[in-house]
């Protein structure tokens, strides 16, 4: 039975990563301008929000919220305007990018705090995420099962989305990679600052 289950939340789980949405323009952005080690820790900031919406749907939080019109669309434009606001300091950063004459420096310092509270922030914030959450945890999972087989889905979860995007960032951050995009780094962030601010548009208007 609960190896059914496992199956049937690992092939969601795969489908819901691989789409491009907040946490991919994110981490896609982090590496790339960032390098490897910035991309990989903002995908552990990813991977750790995928537990605060496990631990929302174990507690009964994620339906409480769901069903609160007042609490799912505080959460809803909260997690727009942060994107929103994500989305106009790329754009920003295009702007100065412009004014150095395009030119992007591969040396760059990363904060690891900072690019895990990006990561942590971008899905923990996500009102989709919890949606999709809470549909695993009342449709797919069935009310008998123990809570501690839930935990162990939820920390699967969290792993997998580590993985996918690890291996997104070491992709990404690959020198030869990052130098041919960032070529065009003005365009580049101008193209991800729009990205963002559509999915924020995105999460306001269609959730």
């Amino acid at each position: 039975m609960y190896w059914t289950e496992f199956l049937t939340i690992a092939v969601a789980h795969l489908f819901a990563v691989a789409s491009p949405g907040p946490d991919f323009a994110v981490v896609t952005r982090q590496s790339v301008t960032g390098g490897t080690k910035a991309g990989l820790w903002t995908s552990f900031g990813v991977a750790v929000g995928i537990l605060l919406h496990v631990g929302y749907c174990i507690l009964g939080v994620a339906l409480i919220v769901s069903q609160s019109p007042t609490l799912f669309n505080a959460m809803k434009y909260i997690a727009a305007l942060y994107l929103f606001y994500l989305g106009a300091q790329s754009v920003r950063q295009s702007t100065r990018l412009q004014e150095e004459s395009m030119k992007v420096s591969m040396e760059v310092s990363v904060d690891p705090g900072k690019a895990f509270l990006l990561g942590f922030l971008t899905n923990g914030l996500n009102p989709k995420a919890t949606l999709f959450f809470l549909a695993l945890f009342t449709v797919i999972i069935d009310a008998n099962t123990p809570t501690q087989i839930q935990v162990v889905y939820g920390i699967y979860l969290a792993l997998a989305t580590f993985a996918w995007f690890a291996m997104l960032s070491k992709l990404l951050g690959r020198s030869s990679i990052r130098d041919r995009i960032m070529r065009s780094g003005v365009w580049f962030e101008r193209a991800m600052g729009a990205i963002l601010i559509l999915l924020a548009l995105q999460i306001a208007f269609n959730t």
